[in-house]
């Protein structure tokens, strides 16, 4: 295993030590904790979700530890790895691989971020600590931590509390609070390789790390310890898996693009700087304007005429990931005779991504059982988010491109011109083709720019926290916590490949400060200035070396993109012991205060200013700058346990914060836990929590952006919003694009959320344990950014957003923040552990489990809740799965361990694409439904090697199971395809290999 675990001689749970059968999973501990204080009364410690000190395996809380046995078991490299197999967590687009494709508005700024999401309340409803204590967001989205800055090499277990937790630790804890505990005390040296190696190739995980300790703080009076791990993800591309397929029309998905290979011809008109005098198929002063009738009926200058798809053409697909445009499922009959191109090919399905963590900690006993110890902890993160080829779509204003005819472009240009008359048949209509080809009109295209190479930001987030504690007895059995603490997230991205400087005004003339093309005449500036010299074939896949040249000196790469700071300092102080003694024990009280300072700020590039050139398609959020903004959270908080009757415990908390800007907010917990025999123990708990609104929800500006989709209408002229006619038609269901508003939205509130959790755990037999929790999440006044889909649907409640001209036609939709509606979560999730000795060694199996029982949202204060969300597909946010578990059974003895698991993830409603959803298409092999993911590990480890070696080989997906068919693909961003990251790992089968030696 790549992350050390304790050292033999030294750590009180070897190795070699069994899984437990208790109600988190998590073996007892019977010596120090390992993170917040010493033990006291046995196994009462500090646990995540409380400051009294109790026995995590006889708590009142739903609380899952995750041993370093669990995280070995199932071949765990990362903290992300770690929250994907989680049943618990949601099934968000919270990792590398849902964010590394095209996305829009709200989603920026997620470059190199992994985030941690319970129980479906988003990645800014679940409180991420590292040993308690809060760690910064991620620098440029200021809004979520990314896990993978956490030292995983220093990790001895994982805390995940599934229940609210605002009463004990404030904002965001609505989902639940997962806590990164690392080792304390360790002694000696650990050095550990590991390796996941795919049998297809491409997306293979390397790791090395270390943890070095001197010192015994019993016998000493101190302890040093240190770990660093620097761990590789490569790259893995769409192209690298078959189930990439973006061209299976049987099954009712094609690619919505006519930004292809080999370009599509269009009818874009004249710019008074750029071909004033018309294009080939475009309106034009100088003759009629030209309509082609197809086999169909439609008129298909609009629709756009490939060469490879007119009759006698060599077809789409001779061009590698191209396919015939399917105008039945985008409704788009103009375009018969258009290509298309498989965008999720060209995606990213795995960042690469390189990232060096490391912790250090110093301890001293001071004055008896006196604890004051220096925490730091960093990470050096280099990640490279990369996207299909930039589509140029010629338009009449500021990207005004069509293929001259010149002495260099002849033979390519007669040569199109002559397969377009293909598609004619009307004898008035090719008399009109034939004028303006006579007249050497340029031809103006869509294309897919190949030569561009793909698209790409590189991004380099550093963090950094130091935190200084101290903790101790103050008088028989009353201790004390204080400490201090200073986060900070650093994010910087600037543009890879695959970017260039447009070249022109807004106005279409050419930008004086834009780049002169090489070879092409003066003036000649930016991209446009390629395209329009000629230099660049976007009628061929193959280019010369001028053409290149040209594209490389007007080349963007390397120009910075923007970055972000976040920071947290924070300090705090705690006391709990013993009041007084009742009929059912010692009633124990916990109190203290916090005080926090958040800083964010966002700034974005000099490349973006207004005197700067532009580049094109790159998504510069200058209009989102943030001078530095903070806010100031002061807190009390207080915990009372109560044991009213023998086996009976009653828990009081309650807390009250002051945040800038948003006032006092209040919030209770009751809990309760009842074991009337030990073999049965009853728990629930009742709370309310709060997440505050982040920065950029605030005090973002308007970032507006066309609408680049064919699958929706206007909902008042076509109730329903499913469009069954084209762009630009006339006919009520026509497609319409408009622009999109996305930015924050000052007045936001905070959300709050009312929590319960009802549960009972069974221990009917020594190492036999069965728990099942019911829960329930009510969230009121939430922080949504609607899908357009959500606003469309529900046009009648959003009727301001909705921005329209005098005709009424459909300008702008305002998909800002908003404080919208309500949201309503259940589900019930199952535990079960149980061990045997047997064959000269220790069988154990378990299973963890989650239902998903409700999941509904109405998204104003007086409108109805919508339909069960369960098992919907969902282009963002969590896809609610109705049932997931993750199964597994192992035997082992002192020197071998073996171990097989099961992770399954239920299938759910698949996406449609417009045709199929208004119903004017069918497909034979359309499934309604996806099927269920289903994938088994298996993994043996030996330690009998030498004394302080282990040796794990594990197989991952081992019948190599593909993601289940699913149609993901979104035609307004051009990302997603046939399968989906939030459920499935694109990796396929992958073995591992993790070396580990101790001394």
């Amino acid at each position: 295993m790549a992350s050390a675990m304790p050292a033999w001689a030294q750590s009180t749970d070897k190795d070699t030590t069994q899984e437990a059968a208790t109600p988190t999973g998590a073996v007892p501990t019977t010596s120090a904790d390992e993170t917040d204080g010493k033990q006291s009364k046995g196994n009462e410690i500090i646990v995540t979700g409380s400051r009294i000190k109790q026995d995590p395996n006889n708590s009142a809380l739903p609380l899952q530890i995750i041993t370093q046995q669990e995280i070995s078991r199932n071949g765990i490299s990362s903290p992300e790895q770690l929250m994907m197999f989680l049943t618990s967590s949601s099934t968000g687009a919270d990792n590398l691989a849902s964010n590394s494709d095209v996305v829009t508005g709200a989603a920026r700024g997620t470059n190199g971020l992994s985030a941690a999401n319970l129980r479906g309340q988003g990645s800014g409803g679940t409180l991420v600590l590292l040993n308690g204590r809060r760690v910064a967001a991620h620098g440029l989205s200021g809004s979520a931590v990314d896990v993978n800055q956490i030292p995983f090499a220093a990790i001895e277990r994982v805390e995940v509390l599934k229940d609210g937790a605002s009463a004990i630790y404030g904002t965001d804890a609505v989902g639940g609070v997962i806590n990164f505990i690392t080792k304390k005390d360790f002694q000696g040296l650990s050095l550990s390789g590991f390796n996941d190696i795919t049998q297809e190739g491409g997306g293979n995980i390397y790791r090395i790390g270390g943890v070095a300790g001197y010192g015994d703080l019993d016998e000493d009076g101190f302890n040093v310890m240190a770990a660093v791990s620097y761990q590789w993800n490569k790259i893995l591309r769409g192209s690298d898996r078959d189930f990439v397929n973006g061209n299976q029309p049987n099954r009712g998905l094609s690619v919505d693009t006519r930004g292809t290979p080999i370009a599509t011809a269009f009818n874009i008109g004249a710019n008074a700087f750029q071909n004033p005098n018309g294009t080939l198929l475009g309106p034009s002063a100088l003759f009629p304007t030209l309509t082609i009738t197809g086999p169909n009926g439609a008129n298909l200058v609009g629709g756009g005429i490939n060469p490879l798809d007119v009759p006698g053409g060599a077809g789409c697909d001779s061009v590698d990931g191209g396919m015939a445009y399917d105008e039945q499922l985008w409704n788009t009959p103009g375009a018969i005779y258009a290509c298309s191109w498989d965008t999720g090919r060209a995606a990213v399905i795995q960042q690469p991504i390189q990232t060096l963590t490391y912790y250090a900690k110093a301890t001293w006993r001071v004055a008896g059982d006196h604890q004051i110890a220096f925490e730091l902890t960093g990470s050096d993160a280099d990640s490279a988010k990369s996207f299909s080829n930039a589509q140029l779509s010629a338009n009449t204003t500021n990207l005004n491109i069509a293929y001259p005819r010149n002495a260099i472009t002849a033979p390519t240009y007669d040569a199109v011109v002559n397969s377009l008359r293909a598609a004619i048949t009307n004898p008035t209509e090719l008399a009109n083709f034939n004028a303006r080809a006579a007249a050497n009109l340029p031809i103006s295209y869509r294309w897919r720019c190949i030569p561009c190479g793909p698209r790409e930001y590189r991004t380099n987030t550093q963090t950094y926290r130091a935190a200084l504690s101290a903790e101790g007895p103050l008088w028989t059995g009353w201790d004390y916590r204080a400490g201090a603490s200073y986060a900070r997230s650093e994010s910087s991205s600037i543009l890879g490949s695959g970017y260039y400087y447009r070249g022109t005004n807004t106005n279409g003339s050419y930008d004086v400060n834009a780049p002169q093309v090489a070879g092409a005449p003066a003036g000649y500036r930016g991209l446009v200035g390629v395209m329009n010299s000629g230099l660049i074939n976007p009628f061929s896949i193959t280019q010369t070396d001028a053409g290149l040249a040209a594209l490389q000196s007007v080349s963007a790469y390397g120009a910075t993109l923007y970055g972000g700071r976040y920071e947290v300092k924070q300090a705090d102080a705690s006391i709990s012991g013993p009041l007084f003694g009742i009929w059912g024990g010692d009633v124990q009280l916990a109190a203290g205060v916090d005080y926090r300072r958040e800083t964010y700020e966002f700034n974005g590039s000099a490349a973006a200013a207004a005197a700067a050139p532009v580049i094109f398609l790159a998504a510069f959020d200058n209009v989102n700058a943030l001078t530095q903004k903070h806010r100031d959270v002061k807190a009390a908080y207080a915990e009372l346990l109560v044991p009213l009757f023998k086996g009976f415990e009653l828990t009081l908390a309650g807390r009250i914060d002051d945040y800038t800007g948003f006032g006092s907010t209040k919030n209770p917990k009751i809990s309760f836990k009842y074991r009337p025999i030990d073999q049965i123990m009853f728990r629930g708990s009742y709370n309310t929590s709060f997440r505050v609104p982040t920065f950029n929800q605030i005090y973002n500006g308007i970032t507006e952006s066309p609408y680049a989709g064919s699958d929706i209408a206007d909902p008042v002229a076509c109730p329903g919003g499913v469009p069954t006619s084209a762009f630009g038609s006339g006919q009520p269901c026509a497609q319409i694009r408009p622009n999109v508003w996305t930015g924050g939205t000052p007045g936001l509130r905070p959300e709050t959320a009312k929590q319960f959790n009802v549960g009972v755990v069974l221990q009917p037999v020594k190492n036999v344990t069965l728990s099942v929790d019911w829960w329930s999440i009510a969230v009121d006044n939430t922080i949504q950014s609607l899908t357009l889909r959500q606003l469309v649907d529900n046009a009648s409640l959003f009727q301001d957003r909705f921005v329209r001209d005098g005709a009424g036609i459909v300008q702008v939709i305002d998909d800002r923040w908003i404080n919208a509606g309500s949201r309503r979560t259940q589900g019930m999730e199952f535990t079960a552990r149980v061990s045997q000795e047997a064959l000269g060694g220790r069988f154990s199996g378990g299973l963890d489990g989650s239902l998903l029982l409700k999941k509904r949202e109405k998204l104003t204060p007086t409108s109805a809740y919508g339909p069960s969300l369960i098992g919907v597909f969902s282009y963002a946010g969590d896809l609610g799965i109705k049932w997931k578990h993750n199964a597994f059974v192992s035997w082992s003895n002192d020197d071998w361990a073996f171990s097989f698991s099961q992770i399954f993830r239920e299938g759910f409603k698949n996406g449609a694409l417009p045709g199929i959803a208004a119903g004017t298409v069918t497909r034979p092999d359309y499934n309604v439904r996806t099927d269920d993911y289903i994938i088994y590990n298996a993994s043996i480890s030996y330690v009998g090697l030498a004394p302080g070696y282990k040796l794990t080989l594990g197989v991952k997906n081992l019948f190599n199971t593909d993601p289940p068919f699913t149609i993901t693909y979104d035609g307004n961003s051009g990302a997603g395809s046939s399968w989906d990251p939030r459920v499935a790992d694109p990796r396929g089968r992958s073995f591992t290999i993790a070396a580990e030696v101790k001394f």
